[in-house]
């Protein structure tokens, strides 16, 4: 009797499933900006709470650090337990974190909260993707992942302009924690939409045993590969490199231990699909550069330029304005395209960037925001049509009750991008400045090539599966899902 209850719920949840995609959007919104918000707000923070700069470090890295972490168990946990509740728990501690944040009456206890709030945010974005598995088929999944990926671009972008704004209406003391406060009313209007709106679980699900040695061996590997990009700056020396070996290591026992184990964290027969194991390698490349952007143009415009925190958020819209028109277009039209719509974003992304570095050649002064807005907008156009298709492509051979673990490994992989391709642009931004005696402009040039190599690498995998003839493949999927709905 339960169970046909469950069956009527979830059917219910299927006929609204775009109020529920919504509600969806919201929270990964919520989460994501929170990536980029917080780069706008360090001066604020530092003046508010008198903070040093490996505690500024660890209120950035340590966010992506926690996030990534809980990616994968969440995405696991959530196809075997039902993915409504870790959402809700997710969603529930992001806002609680942030309420906590936001009173910090001191650094450490902001970094904790930080701390917390990555790993709610990891919790509930594998469950997004899920959730789209779950309640969209054929060319509709694509428009959903096109939602999805617009929100990613936009909250990404859009951190810093709205960071910008909020210490200038709350003031540069101050300001920092309305920052974290703006999540609260978010959340709490969130928390009882997702609990209607989302599906139940599926109760002969939730007899599945999850692998915590797995979970362990998985946590362990990750943490010792990306503590050592996201401290790059903070740990002086070459010894931290020798944690990445140490995570290849460990993370080598994990594929052992995963191969042995009836039911792994990660299903490892999903990289014989080739469009998912393609799919997750341009994702985890592309963010590698997407993400160095923000992060070296900020610090151009505020260092360098002396922007204000909104200007300096101001001139990075174009590029998430592009980023959300082609999205939305992309999700609608990659069930048409296939592989071909990432490759034409991934060369409008390389061209955009390119023109972005001439225009900052020709222009190295206060306006350079100006000459750079048409080079972002082409850029960001690309960018909406890699992001989404792309993971509309990559999970589109996953069966739905793997959807959130498979999400997780590939959402994981683009934080391990994130981190990679921070730290390398990082490198040359900061190496350049010191060896040039303050040129702000010369290394935002340097930085931005290292975005352009990570992208036109990420072309060349994107092609490399073309040349092979197998690009639009994917397309007579799409098409046969959507006529079998």
């Amino acid at each position: 009797m339960r169970s046909e209850r469950v069956k009527e719920q979830t059917e219910e949840c299927v006929r609204r499933r775009w109020r529920a995609l919504a509600v969806c959007l919201v929270a990964a919104f919520m989460t994501l900006l929170d990536v980029s918000i917080v780069n706008v707000a360090l001066p604020s923070i530092r003046a508010g709470l008198d903070a040093s700069p490996d505690a500024l470090q660890w209120i950035l890295s340590g966010y992506a650090l926690t996030f990534g972490l809980a990616l994968v168990p969440a995405g696991r946990m959530g196809d075997a337990r039902g993915r409504r509740g870790v959402f809700m728990t997710g969603l529930a501690l992001f806002t609680l974190a942030s309420a906590a944040a936001g009173l910090a009456p001191t650094v450490t206890w902001l970094v904790v909260a930080r701390l917390v709030q990555g790993a709610a945010g990891g919790l509930l974005n594998p469950q997004i993707a899920g959730v789209i598995q779950v309640l969209f088929r054929g060319a509709e999944r694509g428009r959903a992942f096109g939602a999805l990926g617009a929100t990613v671009g936009i909250a990404t972008a859009a951190g810093p302009l709205i960071g910008g704004a909020l210490i200038a209406l709350a003031g540069a003391q101050e300001g920092w924690r309305w920052v974290f406060y703006v999540n609260l009313p978010v959340g709490l209007v969130a928390l009882p939409l997702a609990w209607r709106l989302l599906p139940p679980p599926d109760e002969t699900r939730g007899r599945e045993r999850l692998d915590p040695v797995g979970i362990l061996l998985l946590g362990a590997g990750v943490v010792l590969l990306l503590l050592p990009l996201v401290q790059e700056q903070q740990w002086h020396g070459a010894a931290k490199w020798l944690l990445v070996p140490a995570g290849l290591a460990v993370l080598w026992i994990f594929v052992r231990w995963e191969r042995r184990h009836e039911q792994p964290v990660i299903d490892l027969r999903l990289y014989r699909l080739r469009s998912y194991a393609l799919g997750a390698l341009i994702a985890l490349l592309y963010f590698a550069g997407f993400s160095g952007i923000f992060f070296s143009f900020t610090l151009y415009l505020q260092n360098g330029l002396r922007y204000t925190p909104l200007l300096a958020g101001l001139s990075i819209t174009p590029f998430a304005v592009g980023s959300a028109i082609a999205a939305f277009v992309g999700g609608r039209i990659v069930a048409r395209f296939g592989r071909p719509l990432v490759v034409a974003g991934l060369v409008c992304v390389a061209a955009g960037l390119i023109a972005t570095l001439v225009a900052v050649r020709l222009v190295p002064d206060e306006h350079v925001a100006l000459a750079t807005a048409a080079p972002l907008l082409l850029a960001g156009l690309g960018s909406g049509l890699v992001i989404s298709p792309n993971q509309t492509l990559t999970l589109s051979e996953v069966p739905p009750e793997g959807g959130g673990s498979a999400a997780g490994v590939l959402q994981t992989g683009q934080r391990i991008g994130t981190a990679v391709g921070v730290a390398a642009v990082g490198s040359m931004f900061f190496a350049t400045v010191a060896g040039t005696g303050g040129d702000w402009a010369v290394a935002f040039e340097r930085g931005l090539l290292v975005v352009i190599a990570f992208v036109l690498v990420a072309l060349c995998a994107a092609l490399g599966d073309l040349l092979a003839g197998r690009g639009g493949a994917l397309s007579g999927w799409f098409t046969a899902r959507g006529r079998g709905r």
